[in-house]
């Protein structure tokens, strides 16, 4: 497998960066960390080891980013819009930067995954540019992001809160017709530390049926927890189905 280590200037954000990728072809993944994690954890928690045959194969190649979560999402006690407005920030340098200097030609959709925290940036970045990204895959996400900004709201916070501002998003945008055409999988176990998790994963699964939008919502036992352990399993799982449409017969 080959790797790669990129460290590049973000003018976005005015800092270097750092991101992975893994493997040389195959349908591109962009993987978000979770919570406060950086681009080296996927390897470390044994993800990329698990995701190894169809990285070998050349079937993905995993573009593995940093996060700032420690200065946005995570700092409580921060000033609430210079916390926002950083996160916004972050996700230019992600859409503008970073996905343009990894995609192979300009046409090129992404796959994108995340656990926990990073199962929230996931679904963020997926319903927010649904032309970039072909294929949601959140496992353990949080769709809201009043729990990181309560008592408060602005536009770039409801800009990034997915289950807001697909509630309110006009039944005659385009964009839903995109998510219909684009592939849905959103994972949450049942089992510890998963509570808060699955309410929201919920609140996602009723209101993309009540818009029409073919999803896959799976909920896994009372036994699975919110740990690496399980995201390991499902990974590879939902993987394998992904990217075997015709073998295993998935269907949405």
């Amino acid at each position: 497998m080959n790797i790669s280590y990129v460290k590049k200037y973000s003018p976005a954000l005015g800092r270097d960066m750092e991101y992975k990728v893994y493997g040389d072809n195959g349908h591109p993944v962009l993987v978000f960390p979770s919570q406060d994690g950086r681009f080296y954890d996927y390897q470390d928690f044994d993800m990329v080891g698990v995701l190894s045959t169809f990285i070998d194969k050349g079937y993905i190649r995993l573009i593995c980013v940093d996060s700032i979560d420690r200065e946005t999402w995570s700092d409580m006690q921060g000033d609430y819009h210079r916390r926002i407005e950083l996160h916004e920030r972050w996700y230019h340098y992600i859409v503008d930067e970073l996905i343009p200097e990894v995609r192979h030609y300009m046409s090129e959709t992404f796959i994108v995954t995340g656990c926990s925290m990073g199962g929230y940036h996931a679904g963020n970045f997926f319903f927010r540019r649904p032309d970039i990204f072909d294929t949601l895959l959140a496992l353990s996400g949080l769709y809201y992001a009043s729990y990181f900004f309560p008592n408060y709201n602005d536009s770039l916070i409801y800009d990034n809160s997915p289950y807001d501002f697909l509630r309110n998003m006009p039944n005659e945008h385009y964009y839903w017709d995109v998510y219909r055409h684009r592939r849905i999988v959103m994972c949450v176990g049942q089992g510890a530390w998963e509570d808060e998790l699955l309410d929201s994963t919920r609140q996602m699964d009723a209101l993309l049926r009540e818009k029409n939008v073919p999803a896959w919502i799976d909920y896994w036992g009372y036994d699975s927890a919110h740990d690496w352990a399980w995201w390991r399993k499902q990974i590879v799982y939902f993987m394998d189905k992904l990217l075997m449409p015709t073998v295993n017969d998935y269907v949405i």
